[in-house]
């Protein structure tokens, strides 16, 4: 299965160990960054990739790391066909 994950600022200190984790799982990982806290990014741009990403057939699931997981799960959700949850 082909997973797809992104991260804003606050959840990239999380991000070495859920990729590490998926791929030892044996899935495929379709990484939509952030890689840094050093430049602040939004988690409404992420889940948008992420669900844009899944609704495309890139992936068949998606992770989003933000700092609680309430923003990110609204945005994913405003997006159709796209379901969201913490």
């Amino acid at each position: 299965m082909r997973v797809v994950v992104a991260f804003d600022h606050r959840g990239v200190h999380v991000r070495e160990t859920v990729l590490e984790t998926l791929r030892g799982l044996s899935y495929e990982v379709v990484d939509r960054g952030v890689d840094t806290n050093a430049v602040r990014v939004d988690y409404p741009d992420k889940a948008r990739e992420v669900g844009e990403a899944i609704l495309a057939g890139d992936a068949e699931r998606g992770i989003l790391v933000c700092g609680s997981g309430v923003g990110a799960s609204i945005a994913a959700c405003k997006l159709a066909g796209i379901r969201a949850a913490i």
